[in-house]
């Protein structure tokens, strides 16, 4: 404690009682209480922090406001948890290049709000966006309703500051159009920090288009709603957005939040067009025909900018709305493809049905990326239990489907032990070579994302309960 006291002052150390809200993230996962909980202000005292880990032999477990899902911040070994919400500040902006760099703390939504006023924005958006961090987003690749047409944010970092497991700070990636080198950068987005501390950011900007239609349609079957969204990218429109929420939920939300969602159909699409005013009104035309033809009830289009942030407000306040229902829920993250939306969603209804449970959904539905809802009280004896099995179903279901097991709240502990079902043992070793190489010593986030860790001993087994 009083070497990283010299490093990072005596108000940057949580010690004591005080650390035992970090033993665990969002997710339903608890870990153990960390060693200490340090708050870095620079790349200068990370690397320092790097330094007095190293000597003293003792993992760090980056963190950011702790939103993830999926178990990446949870202390599952003796570590030292390295909170990165005090590098906060927006360094540059750069309209000329649409880049801007910013510090791993910085809250998405805060970045939105400051450009607004020059004409741009960073074009992932998850629900989250309120609280998470840049450097979530980057540990995670995380994404957002807003990116089926521009891609998660992999396609938006051009480069990364990066402390490594050595304490020596690099930059991957560049700002020029053809970076040199191998593509570090690529291989650090979502790698859940167990290859590097990750200190400044520069993102992508995206100039705000010049018009945006948001298109509100229900149905009175989820299947029928399903299969409209194959149907709308079948007819060659890839809109900016393209979500879905069953009905029930869809009635909870508009009791929450007011947002003018129809409370009696079994699903709403909330379908979001941008770019010059005459490809929107064609596609506006064309979405509107694929949605009536494939069944929906309704089709509205939002008025003004108003009825469009309310419908955004509401999808978006989805899981808050939730507590109305039910006092806990499990959110899952999984990836089918398009055309097996109908298929699984079924299964995974029956599954949780089996389990005595009920499960609502609401998810990015254009590129298949599943977000359902499981609902529990966490008071009832061995609930938990039930929980992780539906849990379990999903993943069997989705990969059964040809996806894939996470679409952006990364695998952290969660689905580390899942890894081999979707990965053969030459592509989990050749992720291990890549690990063993920047972190031969497992100084970074040890016991996630990989299974099985060459040279870095036997990972730990879960603790034993859970935290909701």
């Amino acid at each position: 404690m009083t070497e990283l006291a010299r490093v990072v002052g005596e108000g940057g150390v949580l010690g004591g009682g005080d650390r035992h809200v970090y033993r665990k993230d969002a997710s339903t996962y608890a870990g153990i209480d960390p060693v200490a909980v340090v708050f870095p202000r620079s790349v200068e005292q990370v690397e320092a922090l790097v330094g007095v880990a190293r000597r003293f032999a003792t993992p760090i477990v980056t963190r950011g406001a702790g939103t993830g899902l999926a178990g990446g911040a949870v202390v599952i070994d003796r570590s030292i948890v390295l909170v990165t919400t005090r590098m906060r500040s927006v360094l540059d902006i750069d309209t000329t290049n649409r880049i801007a760099w910013v510090e791993p703390g910085v809250l998405n939504l805060d970045l939105q709000h400051r450009l607004v006023e020059v004409g741009h924005h960073f074009a992932p958006d998850p629900s989250s966006q309120q609280a998470c961090t840049l450097g979530g987003n980057v540990a995670n690749n995380s994404g957002g309703p807003h990116c089926l047409a521009s891609g998660v944010t992999t396609a938006h970092v051009a480069a990364l500051h990066v402390v490594g497991a050595d304490g020596v700070r690099r930059e991957l990636g560049g700002t020029d159009p053809e970076p040199a080198g191998l593509d570090l950068r690529g291989l650090m987005v979502g790698s859940e920090g167990t290859l590097g501390i990750v200190t400044a950011i520069a993102v992508r900007l995206t100039p705000n288009p010049r018009r945006v239609a948001t298109v509100l349609a229900s149905f009175d079957d989820l299947d029928l709603a399903s299969d409209a969204v194959s149907a709308v990218i079948a007819a060659g429109i890839v809109p900016a957005a393209l979500e879905m929420m069953d009905g029930p939920l869809a009635a909870v939300v508009e009791d929450f939040v007011h947002a003018g969602f129809p409370v009696h159909a079994a699903a709403v699409l909330l379908v979001e067009l941008d770019g010059s005013p005459a490809s929107v009104h064609d596609e506006l035309h064309g979405v509107t025909t694929v949605l009536e033809r494939c069944g929906a009830t309704t089709v509205a289009t939002a008025a003004d900018e108003a009825q469009r942030a309310g419908w955004w407000k509401g999808r978006k306040s989805a899981f808050g709305a939730i507590a109305r229902i039910k006092p806990d829920y499990y959110l899952h993250d999984t990836v089918v493809p398009r055309t097996k939306l109908t298929l699984v969603l079924r299964q995974i209804r029956d599954a949780v049905a089996a389990e005595g449970l009920v499960v609502h959904n609401v998810f990015h539905a254009g590129d298949g990326n599943l977000h359902p809802l499981v609902l529990f009280d966490a008071r009832e004896p061995g609930v938990m239990e039930r929980v992780h099995r539906c849990g379990d179903a999903i993943v069997a279901a989705s990969l059964a489907a040809g996806g894939v097991l996470s679409g952006e709240h990364g695998i952290g502990i969660e689905k580390r032990d899942h890894m081999g079902e979707q990965f053969d043992d030459v592509s989990l070793e050749v992720q291990e070579w890549a690990r063993a190489a920047l972190d031969p010593d497992a100084l970074l986030n040890p016991s996630k994302v990989l299974p099985a860790a060459r040279g870095c001993g036997d990972l730990a087994e879960l603790p034993d309960g859970v935290w909701i």
